[in-house]
């Protein structure tokens, strides 16, 4: 219909410019119109006595508006209008016809495959229509580029798709080669994780086109698939985690099925869950991390009848558990059951070491878990080497005034630069009543206190879960959530209790506290800096312990889940990450490293280097380099030759002194990706077509491609004058005009 009306196809308006080849100046041809205007206008005016009542006002402006139009597109004809496009040279140019032969084309979405549908295209008379006015290249598209002499030799065996590394290719073969257009049938699977920027810059300061031509349904068809898998990447020794497992579905609306996440050769959480109404659902499983290592984590959910694969079920991340010990500070102003009780309750936490100072009187302190006689010997740490040594710190009922100025910047930069948690506890010389509210300690903590004294209470209080507490690991004293919100509600009170102030705009409320009539913020976190403070108003949740069973383990856990919160994050002075944890069909490993010294900031003269830990167990050394616009940062490229889990542990030194070492956790896994997100990538597929000045087209569209294909401005071009003023949609529009104007004359009256 576009061509019957317009005569050509859209890629001459999409990709052309409007020209008048007449003669006369254009400022005739405005002069005219103008003119053309005023005399209607004055015609009508003229008239105005004659005319009918009905044809007064906004009737009349519409009679002289359509006049109007009707003389301006007369002179616009009368000027010749044409559209000027760049045209291939026939003969003279290539076509470069790309076939994607990657696994997920041998999908059937109904009877045929997607390969199948693509050569039935091609055989179907394109490849004869491209071959009349050019020359034509096909090639097959998979890990890499290669030429076919025809579409039978294209087989959907490839494990993985890399249409960009493709594309790349063409573009640099369009350097030597007059290649005009690219024609790729994909389904757009690219397992690269799409097609990158430089790429499509290339194609674009190339002017190549890439015209797209899409195969496959455009949503899931009949199939579950494991969308992703959140696990944090590592952790402490027995940790409580929650991966995060998203599920994509269709056609199974209601139906059960079991999720199952297994490590180290263990199953370490199932549950029945049912597949809701949505495309997409996020399911949380909770397990212990168990033993120090690094362990493949696998969730999968178990298949039901009448999918379309099963290979897509089950997806596989690495977690490395880390062994060793997190260090934490405990400032005590004063002996009470809460030290005594807090201390008791981590004590025999393989993955927590608490050193505390406790005044008993004003100016004498005892040290407990202390790793000599000169530690902490002169009390509180008066350096930043020092304080930095530790990696959380917990302030109870001690007056602000306990710490120097400069030892409360340095709870700040404990924070803020170090990257350690703090935790204020309640108590009568905690918070406001101990002057927490000035700076820099105000900006630490994660609630703007009340501006009063005598905050704290020793009344009891009632402790209540919120919903982010609920779903928080840091309050779970029981096997799973519910079971965990329903023992919050019989814990016995509080003996104490303080008022926090209100919360800051970025912190999270875990718990609540009824007391005195009112509720108020009981447990309040926040992030700060590279770090993490909290509050816990309160000095009485010994009673946790005393009021309950011997064997009810809830202060104990409570306790240690939320100093390895507190603490488990803290970075060391060595922090290496890992551009993509999972590498698909791509061994290309970039390695990046933070290096600190004793006082964490960025260390730019240390010796770093990396030790991959390849999965058969060899290991092979790779050296750091720094990068020239991040101080204290290093970085190193490496191949990954082989599918598996990697370990690299990254070590740093300063001359003679160990700076210390972090390890990074990735896979890579070949073969896979085509088994996820089976439907039709047609997002990227219209991108790629949009961004290079292409066009997208379903297979049943595949004619107009060859009718079209020949605009474009790369190979050997030349320009041409293409006539409007014979469109029959111009005919149509005048005669729209002249009977418009005449009907609604004749409606009005007036004829």
């Amino acid at each position: 219909m576009f061509e019957f009306l317009f005569k050509y196809p859209p890629a001459v308006f999409s990709k052309g410019t409007v020209v008048l080849l007449g003669s006369w100046p254009r400022w005739i041809l405005v002069v005219l119109m103008i003119a053309s205007a005023v005399f209607f206008a004055g015609l009508l005016w003229r008239q105005r006595d004659q005319l009918a009542m009905s044809m007064r006002g906004a009737r009349g402006v519409a009679v002289w508006a359509l006049r109007t139009a009707l003389a301006c597109l007369l002179l616009v004809l009368l000027w010749h209008p044409a559209i000027s496009v760049a045209a291939l040279e026939p003969q003279q140019n290539i076509v470069a016809v790309v076939v994607d032969d990657s696994r997920s084309m041998a999908i059937k979405d109904r009877r045929e495959s997607r390969l199948d549908d693509a050569v039935k295209v091609l055989d179907g008379g394109l490849l004869k229509k491209l071959g009349e006015r050019f020359q034509v290249r096909l090639y097959k598209a998979g890990a890499e580029l290669n030429r076919v002499a025809r579409p039978s030799d294209v087989a959907p065996s490839e494990p993985a798709t890399h249409l960009g590394r493709a594309l790349q290719q063409l573009s640099d073969e369009a350097a030597t080669l007059p290649i005009g257009a690219v024609v790729l049938l994909s389904d757009g699977a690219d397992n690269s994780g799409g097609i990158d920027l430089h790429t499509i810059s290339e194609l674009r300061r190339r002017r190549l086109p890439v015209n797209t031509v899409g195969f496959g349904q455009d949503h899931l068809v009949k199939d579950i698939e494991m969308d992703g898998l959140d696990v944090p990447p590592k952790t402490l020794i027995n940790s409580r985690l929650q991966a995060r497992v998203n599920i994509r579905q269709n056609g199974f609306t209601g139906q059960r099925t079991r999720l199952v996440v297994v490590g180290g050769g263990a199953v370490l959480a199932s549950r029945e869950i049912t597949l809701n109404g949505n495309a997409q659902q996020t399911e949380a499983v909770e397990f212990s991390a168990g033993a120090a290592g690094v362990k493949n984590i696998e969730a999968r959910l178990d298949p039901i009848e009448g999918e379309q694969s099963s290979a897509n079920n089950s997806v596989t991340r690495v977690l490395s558990v880390d062994q060793s010990k997190r260090r934490i500070l405990y400032v005590e102003g004063e002996p009470r059951w809460e030290y005594k009780f807090l201390r008791r309750a981590v004590e025999d936490d393989p993955a927590l070491h608490l050193v505390s100072i406790l005044r008993t009187t004003q100016n004498k302190i005892y040290r407990q878990g202390v790793e000599g006689p000169e530690e902490l010997a002169e009390g509180f740490p008066t350096k930043a080497e020092d304080l930095f040594r530790y990696d959380g710190l917990i302030i109870g009922s001690v007056e602000v005034g306990f710490f120097s100025t400069t030892q409360q910047e340095m709870i700040r930069q404990f924070a803020d630069r170090r990257g350690g948690g703090v935790l204020f506890l309640g108590g009568r010389s905690s918070l406001s009543d101990g002057g927490y509210g000035n700076v820099p300690l105000a900006e630490v903590l994660p609630v703007v206190l009340p501006q009063r004294k005598n905050t704290f209470s020793r009344d009891m209080a009632e402790p209540v879960l919120t919903e982010a507490g609920k779903h928080s690991l840091i309050c779970r004293i029981e096997a799973n959530e519910d079971a965990s919100s329903q023992h919050w509600k019989i814990l016995p009170y509080l003996a104490s209790y303080q008022d926090p102030g209100t919360p800051k705009p970025g912190a999270t409320v875990l718990a609540e506290m009824k007391a005195g009539g009112k509720t108020m913020p009981l447990l309040i976190t926040e992030n700060y800096g590279r770090g993490r403070t909290a509050v816990f108003a309160t000095g009485g949740s010994w009673r946790w312990q005393m009021q309950q069973p011997v064997e009810d383990m809830s202060d104990e856990l409570f306790w240690r889940q939320l100093l390895r919160w507190l603490a488990g994050s803290s970075p060391s002075h060595v922090v290496v990450s890992e551009a993509a944890p999972v590498l698909t069909d791509d061994g290309h490993v970039h390695l990046r490293a933070e290096v600190r010294d004793t006082t964490y900031q960025p260390a730019g003269n240390a010796d770093v280097e990396a030790t991959v830990i390849e999965p058969d167990g060899r290991s092979a050394t790779v050296p750091m380099h720094p990068e020239p616009l991040s101080l204290g940062t290093y970085s190193a490229d490496w191949n990954a030759p082989k599918g598996g889990s990697y370990a690299a542990e990254v070590k740093a030194r300063a001359g003679k002194e160990d700076l210390g070492s972090d390890v990074a956790v990735f896979r890579r896994e070949d073969g896979t990706a085509e088994n996820f997100h089976r439907e039709q990538n047609r997002d990227l597929l219209e991108k790629l077509a949009e961004e290079t000045g292409g066009h997208y087209y379903r297979p049943d569209e595949a004619d107009r491609l060859a009718r079209e294909i020949s605009y474009s401005e790369a190979g050997f071009t030349s320009r041409e004058l293409k006539d409007l003023w014979n469109m029959p949609a111009v005919f149509f529009a005048a005669l729209l005009l002249c009977s418009g104007e005449w009907l609604l004359r004749r409606r009005w009256g007036a004829v």
